[in-house]
């Protein structure tokens, strides 16, 4: 009777992370520089991948390097435009204006290594 109750207990288990797989928010920030053409192209970029592949599942902040420098040292800004996926773990960042959308999706985790 134990090892019945053990395997339900496990395959409920495991339909339950089945189930909330995908559902989990994702936490992302950009930095940019102004409103340079670059700037805005990453920007349509990543809110095109995210309303595509995340369903309203993210939270995306951007952040003007010009004006908020604190958050540039804090998160070891190297380049700009950079998205930074916080979460979920682990923590990701992109460099460019996002355009690759396949290294973008593969970067976020959201597209299976081949």
């Amino acid at each position: 009777m134990n090892k019945k109750k053990g395997k339900i207990n496990a395959i409920d288990s495991f339909e339950k992370a089945l189930g909330s797989q995908g559902s989990e928010k994702y936490v992302l920030r950009l930095y940019i520089t102004g409103s340079t053409p670059r700037s805005l192209r990453s920007i349509a970029n990543i809110k095109n991948i995210c309303e595509e592949h995340l369903n309203g599942h993210y939270d995306l902040e951007v952040i003007d390097v010009y004006q908020n420098q604190k958050l540039v040292a804090g998160d070891q800004i190297i380049a700009i435009p950079t998205l930074i996926k916080k979460l979920p773990l682990p923590l990701r960042k992109i460099i460019g204006d996002l355009s690759d959308k396949e290294k973008v999706l593969l970067g976020l985790d959201l597209k299976p290594k081949k």
